[in-house]
């Protein structure tokens, strides 16, 4: 399956020059690389282990660990504002409701009944939607940063990776003596497409993962909710920007797209590639479940409306009591 190589083997350090690449970012990327290539013949491995494939897993998965907080500190983001923000929304809406067709009663204003319920609907929403900016900056809990900072976070990482396993990659180098997997060699694209494709089903599965969590009264509110939103789209209304809904078709265009990319890079980006997928599938899918659970017991602890209690009819009176009155009377 991999081919081992001796951990004595004597490598020395290899300085790359490449045409066109500046000079400051060349000693920065090969200062990197040569740490790397220590860092992998210092590990206490076994003496027949892939020493490079090993240090790749590693590193790959030792970077996720310290980005680790940075996502959770944008779930933590949009738990204020789902459990904060958003109900205080919905408790003003009755008064918000109340107020605006009051001042449109003060106002005179006049017009047929889808006029002023269309007018009355934008006055409510403009009104509530700077509400709602005014709690998310007081909770510290905008949505475009809590869904775009954690990727970002790990941008330069991953780019860095990226560019420093692919110059250790370019000859000479070590990597070419070692095979794992379905890589014949460290160096060269994966010649079976294995890792490619598992990269390009693990990325899909990160951006489905959210429907492995939910149950069926679940989907069912969501497809509710989609129908909704669809018909007052189609009575004219404004359609609403999602971020999450872009970020996911985004997402499932780069699951294809990442396939071609993976098929041409070398085996050690490929590795670290899908070693990094298989990680973020792992932290979304424990996320997710633990956002769940949580959504649940709101829903479960949320206070129950007190059923009105029913009259209970009056019994008639006795037909002897009736006379009795009548006579007094």
């Amino acid at each position: 399956m991999f081919a081992l190589q001796p951990r004595q083997l004597t490598l020395a350090r290899h300085h790359y020059h490449r045409p066109g690449l500046p000079a400051s970012r060349r000693h920065f990327i090969q200062h990197f690389g040569d740490g790397f290539l220590d860092l992998a013949l210092a590990l206490p491995l076994p003496p027949d282990f892939p020493a490079y494939s090993a240090t790749i897993i590693l590193v790959t998965v030792v970077s996720r660990f310290v980005l680790l907080p940075v996502s959770i500190w944008g779930k933590r983001r949009v738990r204020r504002a789902e459990e904060i923000v958003m109900p205080e929304v919905e408790a003003l809406k009755p008064a918000v409701a109340k107020s605006v067709l009051d001042e449109m009663r003060a106002a005179g204003l006049r017009g047929t009944k889808e006029e002023l319920r269309k007018m009355h609907s934008e006055r409510c929403i403009k009104i509530l939607t700077a509400k709602r900016k005014e709690l998310f900056k007081q909770y510290k809990c905008s949505p475009l940063a809590s869904i775009v900072v954690p990727p970002l976070s790990q941008l330069p990482v991953f780019v860095g990776l990226t560019l420093m396993f692919n110059r250790l990659s370019q000859d000479p180098t070590p990597f070419d003596s070692e095979s794992f997997l379905t890589l014949t060699s460290l160096a060269h694209p994966d010649p079976t497409m294995t890792l490619p494709v598992v990269l390009g089903f693990l990325t899909m599965a990160n951006v489905e993962s959210g429907n492995w969590v939910m149950n069926a009264a679940e989907k069912e509110q969501r497809r509710v909710t989609e129908l909704k939103e669809a018909r007052r789209i189609a009575e004219g209304g404004k359609p609403r920007i999602h971020p999450g809904k872009i970020i996911k078709t985004a997402l499932r265009g780069l699951s294809v797209l990442r396939i071609v990319i993976a098929a041409m890079t070398p085996g050690s980006v490929a590795l670290y590639w899908t070693t990094s997928a298989v990680f973020g599938l792992f932290q979304t899918w424990v996320m997710e479940w633990l956002d769940a659970r949580r959504k649940r017991n709101l829903v479960v602890s949320a206070p129950q409306p007190t059923p009105a209690r029913p009259v209970m009819p009056i019994p008639p009176l006795p037909s002897s009591h009736k006379k009795a009155t009548l006579k007094s009377s």
